[in-house]
């Protein structure tokens, strides 16, 4: 069965000219990524992934790009952390979630949750990495996905095991980072 995914990009006013409130349609040029293209990367992700990933015959990720200013209400309101961060991933499903076949309707996509990615944060860590915001935004939506199909790192074993993991997702899309 070939796999789909389906990736709603919302936007911040402030970086892209577009309402914070509405999703973005085929509004490519003022995204520094397009939608077609974070879609292609989710879904090639979910292609390596699928071992890891509950059987489905469609997919669904929220990504929302925003600034450090939401992003640190989110981690206070969520993560009790009053600070800005570089990625939020909230997963719609827990470990002993119901079968998708329980869930899932023929019309709608298996729903795996939210991605929050601070821009402000982005652009600085890739200065700081010497290289590109697009480098820096798959990095930090690799890492939010995985959160979604159930990585985590509760110790330095498993975050190691996730950023190598991470490292090949972007290698699919022909990106190269190093870990140190």
């Amino acid at each position: 069965m070939d796999k789909q995914l389906c990736v709603e990009v919302y936007v911040q006013d402030n970086f892209y000219q577009s309402s914070p409130t509405e999703p973005v349609e085929n509004d490519d040029e003022n995204l520094p990524i397009g939608v077609k293209t974070w879609e292609n990367w989710f879904c090639k992700w979910m292609h390596m992934m699928q071992c890891d990933i509950q059987a489905s015959s469609a997919y669904e990720i929220g990504l929302r790009l925003t600034n450090d200013s939401e992003i640190q209400t989110l981690n206070y309101q969520y993560r009790n952390q009053d600070k800005p961060t570089d990625v939020l991933a909230f997963a719609a499903l827990e470990v002993d979630s119901p079968h998708v076949t329980e869930m899932e309707t023929e019309d709608e996509p298996l729903y795996l949750g939210d991605i929050i990615v601070s821009v402000d944060t982005a652009q600085r860590q890739a200065i700081q990495q010497k290289h590109s915001l697009k480098t820096e935004l798959a990095w930090l939506s690799s890492h939010g996905f995985l959160h979604l199909i159930g990585w985590d790192h509760p110790d330095e074993e498993s975050l190691q095991r996730m950023l190598e993991k991470q490292v090949m997702l972007l290698k699919t899309l022909s990106i190269e980072v190093d870990i140190e």
